[in-house]
């Protein structure tokens, strides 16, 4: 198997793993801040809004992680 083959599999693997509870904090995070904000509890139809926008944020974080991490613990820039 190649390098860069090995190489984006543990980066999907690590991505995968981190999806969740990085999801789930993006998630909580955002929610307390709008009923902060707002001065009361959020709506189910408004948390679940957030809930869709913390998965969008959670994938784009822990693959650009996931990548850079990679890449440096791999030591990839001596692959070209």
């Amino acid at each position: 198997m190649s390098p860069w083959t090995s190489y984006w599999l543990w980066v999907a693997a690590l991505a995968a793993a981190l999806f969740l509870p990085v999801s789930k904090l993006v998630w909580v995070l955002s929610v307390r801040r709008m009923e902060r904000r707002l001065g009361h509890p959020l709506s189910d139809q408004d948390r679940q809004g957030q809930l869709n926008r913390a998965r969008f944020v959670a994938i784009v974080v822990c693959v650009a992680f996931s990548a850079l991490f990679n890449y440096q613990m791999l030591d990839m820039s001596s692959h070209g």
